[in-house]
């Protein structure tokens, strides 16, 4: 289902609904097929991180999540 996004990459956007309520952001991605942007300093996750060599520490690492496009409006 492909549809025409309202916003496009490099856009700042305000988030108006969910957890994220109310913070602003730049546009880092756009997903069209799947009505999905990715929102710089939103939707950030907390992801567990092997470690990848011997001596080497497990980390937690904050990862950007997409949302869904019709939670966010364009600034003006």
């Amino acid at each position: 289902m492909n549809m025409k996004l309202h916003v496009k990459k490099g856009d700042t956007v305000t988030v108006i609904t969910g957890n994220d309520k109310g913070k602003s952001g730049k546009i880092l991605r756009v997903f069209p097929k799947d009505n999905l942007v990715l929102v710089e300093g939103v939707g950030m996750r907390k992801k567990h991180a092997k470690p990848r060599r011997a001596g080497q520490r497990g980390q937690i690492v904050e990862v950007h999540h997409p949302i869904q496009a019709s939670n966010v409006k364009a600034k003006k």
